[in-house]
């Protein structure tokens, strides 16, 4: 089993290779070799059996994932993306890194006739927008209010269309906000999320810039893992007429954020964060819709976190 994962430096990228390399196996194979690509050579962990390879490329260079392609990966995961602010910022390089690289990815698996290679994007909640009902589910009309959200939209009906042709296989997952993340803030509007839980469960200072009353639907980095190679073993046949859908994340707003971070670490760590209003960061944020049904990703066997509390509980035990 080979598995190639674009995107591999990041941070669920560096989780995605962990799970895989402790799991050993995908479909019931042994997995034999893992293709990290990414701008930055992605860290190589401990393998064991495993050949390993990390690629320092340029994922929207004409050809670059050619000799990548020759190997014929049985598995790709497509991770690699320009985030929700930084799309919105620069819509060249959006549309250049979210798009364009995306669609030369499927050209490349076309040319090379990977007709069985399983292809699993990472989509997002920004692909909806507008005026939405109280409650979306997979159907829900797309209708993006940024080109973060817009730029995946357009992947995923290119995805579904190469997987009606039987030119790849091809399964979108569209992932809740993910929280807790690790590390320190990035250029994503929803960076925030984890920052005003991140920081003061460490005994720093972080800034909520939205409403507490705003509504998210979130999911922890560890089910989100699981979701993307528990979708590597779900059956093609499963997976029509439409490859698109969301995971089972939970709703839950702002102030039920901090009153589990209240909880968790008391009035001390809820006193570290400050609300200083950020009108850019609330118009995307906002534009996100926070409640779902995930009848068809439930049905398909992925799970979700039973409550926040439970991902906070799970960062705490990770940094312990």
């Amino acid at each position: 089993m080979h598995i190639a994962i674009t995107g591999a430096a990041g941070f669920l990228g560096q989780r995605l290779v962990q799970q895989l390399l402790a799991r050993g196996e995908l479909r019931q194979q042994p997995i034999t070799r893992l293709t990290m690509l990414d701008q930055v050579e992605a860290p190589l962990p401990e393998a064991g059996d495993v050949s390993l390879a990390a690629l320092a490329l340029d994922i929207t260079a004409p050809g670059a994932l050619d000799s990548v392609l020759d190997q014929r990966p049985d598995v790709i995961y497509h991770l690699a993306a320009v985030v929700s602010s930084a799309a919105e910022a620069d819509l060249e390089l959006g549309m250049r890194v979210n798009f364009d690289a995306t669609r030369a990815l499927l050209e490349g698996c076309r040319a090379k006739e990977l007709t069985q290679t399983r292809l699993i994007m990472a989509s997002s909640v920004a692909a909806y927008g507008g005026a939405l009902p109280a409650v979306l589910d997979d159907m829900t009309a797309l209708h993006p209010q940024n080109s973060y959200g817009a730029q995946k939209a357009m992947c995923e009906l290119l995805i579904n269309d190469y997987s009606r042709r039987g030119i790849i296989d091809g399964l979108v997952l569209r992932l809740p906000t993910i929280v807790i993340r690790p590390g320190r803030p990035n250029a994503a509007a929803s960076s925030f999320a984890s920052s005003i839980l991140r920081e003061p469960l460490n005994g720093e200072e972080a800034i909520c810039p939205v409403p507490v009353e705003l509504p998210m639907f979130v999911m922890s980095p560890g089910k989100v893992v699981e979701a993307l190679i528990h979708g590597a073993e779900v059956p093609s046949k499963s997976l029509a007429p439409f490859r698109a859908f969301m995971l089972p994340g939970i709703t839950v707003t702002v102030a039920e954020m901090l009153e589990a971070l209240r909880e968790t670490a008391g009035e001390k760590a809820l006193s570290l964060v400050r609300h200083e209003p950020d009108s850019r960061i609330e118009a995307i944020v906002a534009g996100w819709p926070a409640r779902f049904e995930t009848a068809k990703a439930k049905q398909l066997g992925f799970t979700g976190d039973d409550s926040f509390k439970q991902i906070i509980d799970a960062f705490v035990t990770e940094q312990q």
